[in-house]
């Protein structure tokens, strides 16, 4: 295995790190409820997690048949955001050998960080309940970065944030935002297969694809190794 001191991997967050789907389409029908309209299932919705609360809300009320009013959407938006923050963690669950494989990379000198699009301060709320907090240098939500993903900004100011070298940094992401994001840093992406896209996992253009965890290292051993030995094709940018 290879040394990855100076590396610095990125993650997103929902989709990615954690299943967060039942909470956040919980939040979603509790507000639905609340207006005396039907609930949205957690698997017909699941695919719009990825683009925020507002999508999520807007996709309720049209599933219900209900108008949507752009003057309501500021606070809809804050009543979602607050009863989001009170149910962070009832449902999500760290998917499956996430602790084992960041631990993993760490030992062998990785620099580890979350690029999401999620709010900062949901995002810490979330993983200190979880108990992730410690395993990254820096979690930048799109609030944290001069522009948020798929925006280049996100991954190179977060990689910096941690103390990391933009130009030996890979992605982690579960979304096309997130494959935009790395093509626009120029920097390779790994794919989960199990996370919130309407598009095909395979069909986003991912540089390698995991089924779970237990696949991550050897993806980024393979995209460390083929960056290393085609530095001006892959785009690489030495350490200084």
């Amino acid at each position: 295995m290879q040394d990855l001191s100076g590396w610095t991997i990125a993650f997103d967050l929902d989709g990615t790190l954690v299943e967060t789907a039942p909470d956040l389409i919980g939040t979603l029908n509790r507000l639905l409820a609340a207006r005396g309209l039907p609930p949205r299932p957690v698997e017909a919705a699941r695919h719009l997690v990825g683009h925020g609360a507002v999508a999520l809300l807007k996709d309720g009320f049209r599933e219900a048949g209900a108008a949507w009013d752009e003057a309501e959407q500021p606070a809809l938006l804050q009543a979602f955001l607050d009863d989001y923050l009170a149910h962070i963690c009832d449902h999500s669950q760290v998917y499956p050998g996430v602790e084992a494989a960041l631990d993993r990379l760490a030992a062998r000198g990785a620099i580890l960080c979350v690029a999401t699009n999620k709010p900062t301060y949901l995002s810490l709320a979330l993983f200190e309940r979880l108990g992730l907090t410690a395993r990254f240098a820096a979690i930048c939500g799109a609030d944290a970065v001069s522009a948020r993903k798929p925006d280049a900004a996100h991954i190179r100011e977060t990689a910096l944030k941690a103390g990391g070298d933009p130009g030996r940094t890979l992605m982690v992401g579960d979304s096309i935002t997130d494959v935009s994001a790395a093509r626009a840093t120029g920097v390779p992406v790994i794919v989960t297969t199990f996370g919130y896209t309407e598009i095909p996992a395979k069909d986003l253009g991912g540089d390698a694809l995991i089924d779970g965890y237990g696949e991550l290292e050897a993806a980024v051993d393979s995209l460390v190794a083929a960056r290393l030995a085609s530095p001006i094709s892959a785009g690489y940018v030495p350490a200084s």
